[in-house]
């Protein structure tokens, strides 16, 4: 009764804002020329200040808006969300998803026009902060919309569109993301469930098992990846991937038992099968055989959510622990006058600091005109795994590769204009360059109490840049077989632009008096520290014959283990000498 009584008054606020001329009644698409991708020219050492200085802001109705938002959804986590018995019975109460669908958290991103929030990205990350407060209902709730209903609504045509988002923004239907399989996690392109034409043209039979789905169980509305026959341009046939929306309904659709898991309980995950499902044709997302490039947008464009969640985390952990630390006493001390638990706060600190400014970064580059392309900034921002760490660094390996292969042409071809510009840039090096992007000094956008990590991020871009030319070099095509190597590239390149979203960040709150500006500042500059040297000491690794790189050893360790299937030391106790 409460939820649905904060549903309502979400709604009275919503409808008692501005009118249309400040506030529109239906927020739109915003649309420009396509814009320089932030993250990517850092691999050739250039730093786009115009893209992430000033740091974005939303607008003073659109900041009304979300704070008219937040109260409700804050009171509903705090009053009538019990985790500890969620987490116990693994499973999310009906009354709370209740609850969830009416304060219209099923459909934050849902355009109003379908009967969404049609929230920015901006404000769906405050939101996303709240909501992960119980893992389990974050997962259900990303699920079902950051990837479950996501091709729908980047991709669906107007009717797929009106059919599906209204009851899908309403929580009536929950949709669910089917990608895994049992023998294709990470590789996806290797998927094996299969999509076969009716002879009539009106219909795919379905066939196969998805594994690790969330939602699985609950889900009315399914986001289906399937392999299917296509005839490519040279009339041959081939297999393709091709995105399907499945209903429940449809017939031939089961799911398996929860899986128990350690930690979100509540969630629901569980395998997912298909067997002769009529999958109308126009049920196709995109294009036959589009379907990867569908599965690759859905999960680019839904990981910057991560972020703002694991800060919204982080910062309320810090509340519990710091009252703690303040309270309980050892050797008549209290925990909190301790150095070594003063580092953890610290720590802990600057930690959701960064994420949190790198969160909203991402978020505001995304929400501006002309669909930037922020794959790569949305996949550092959900806190990497060694899947995405390649992918960072191949996606900007790949870009730095094409310019720099241009460049060679243009060379070649006797453009005097590029050759001397980089004989300029190579005689500047061995004269001990000064690298200068404008970030500090008289026409500088960085507040001078941050200048000393500006002056520091700076000088890590332009020797990144140099870095990677080196490595395109060293091992041209081969690059994407040295995972070692891609991961240092990936850890420089995710400080580059945390060093970046930090100093962005603490220049605005300076410039704009928020308050405890301060210790942003301090937060800011102990981060740039310890990120310059990190990096420093990653790309001396990443030189030709480096005494710091120890990957032939790693490798060479690695392999007499795995050779034996075992530890392989003898044990200290085996024999006397």
């Amino acid at each position: 009764m409460a939820a649905a009584m904060s549903g309502l008054l979400l709604r009275a606020l919503r409808a008692a804002l501005p009118a249309p001329a400040t506030l529109p009644a239906v927020r739109r698409l915003r649309t420009a020329a396509p814009r320089p991708a932030f993250a990517k020219e850092l691999f050739l050492g250039t730093l786009r200040k115009e893209e992430v200085f000033p740091y974005p802001e939303i607008s003073n109705a659109e900041l009304e808006e979300i704070n008219q938002f937040v109260g409700p959804v804050e009171k509903f986590f705090s009053e009538e969300v019990d985790s500890k018995k969620i987490d116990r019975d693994a499973k999310i109460p009906p009354e709370t998803l209740k609850g969830l669908k009416d304060l219209g958290l099923f459909g934050m991103q849902i355009p109003e026009e379908y009967g969404g929030l049609g929230l920015s990205n901006t404000m769906y990350a405050r939101l996303g902060e709240i909501t992960s407060l119980d893992g389990s209902i974050a997962v259900t709730l990303a699920a079902h919309q950051a990837i479950g209903l996501k091709g729908i609504l980047i991709a669906g045509t107007d009717e797929q569109k009106a059919k599906y988002l209204p009851r899908l923004a309403s929580g009536e239907h929950i949709a669910a993301f089917c990608l895994t399989e049992p023998g294709s996690g990470s590789d996806a392109a290797s998927i094996q469930t299969r999509a076969t034409l009716s002879e009539d043209g009106k219909y795919f039979l379905l066939n196969g098992s998805k594994v690790w789905i969330s939602n699985g169980g609950l889900a009315d509305i399914f986001t289906v990846f399937a392999r299917t026959e296509v005839v490519d341009k040279d009339g041959k046939l081939k297999d393709k991937i091709t995105a399907f929306i499945v209903e429940r309904d449809f017939g031939g659709v089961t799911h398996g038992k929860p899986e128990d898991k350690l930690g979100i309980r509540g969630s629901n995950t569980c395998e997912v099968h298909f067997e002769n499902t009529k999958v109308p044709i126009e049920n196709v997302i995109g294009e036959v055989g589009g379907g990867f490039k569908v599965a690759m947008n859905i999960l680019n464009s839904g990981r910057f959510s991560m972020g703002s969640a694991s800060a919204g985390m982080i910062k309320k952990l810090i509340e519990m622990t710091a009252e703690y630390a303040c309270t309980r006493k050892q050797f008549n001390k209290k925990l909190s006058e301790f150095g070594l638990i003063q580092e953890k706060f610290c720590f802990m600190a600057v930690k959701a600091y960064v994420m949190e400014s790198m969160a909203y970064l991402t978020a505001g580059m995304m929400d501006r005109p002309g669909f930037p392309d922020c794959s790569v900034e949305a996949a550092m921002v959900k806190g990497t795994n060694e899947i995405l760490r390649l992918y960072i660094a191949l996606t900007g390996m790949q870009h730095a590769g094409k310019i720099l292969t241009d460049k060679i042409k243009e060379i070649k071809k006797g453009n005097v204009g590029v050759a001397l510009g980089e004989f300029l840039n190579k005689l500047r090096d061995t004269m001990g360059r000064k690298v200068d992007y404008g970030l500090v000094g008289d026409r500088g956008v960085v507040h001078p109490s941050l200048q000393e990590s500006a002056k520091k991020l700076e000088e890590n871009i332009y020797y990144f840049g140099t870095t990677v030319r080196g490595l395109l070099s060293r091992f041209g095509k081969t690059i994407v077989d040295e995972q070692l190597v891609l991961k240092r590239v990936a850890d420089i390149v995710i400080n580059l632009y945390a060093m970046t979203a930090a100093i962005s960040r603490a220049s605005r709150s300076i410039s704009i008096g928020l308050r405890n500006h301060d210790h942003e500042v301090l937060l800011t500059n102990i981060f740039c520290t310890e990120a310059y040297f990190k990096n420093n000491y990653a790309m001396a690794q990443l030189e030709k014959y480096a005494d710091e790189n120890l990957d032939d050893s790693i490798k060479k360790a690695a392999k007499q283990v795995l050779e034996k299937r075992a530890y392989t030391c003898s044990h200290p106790l085996d024999r006397t000498f």
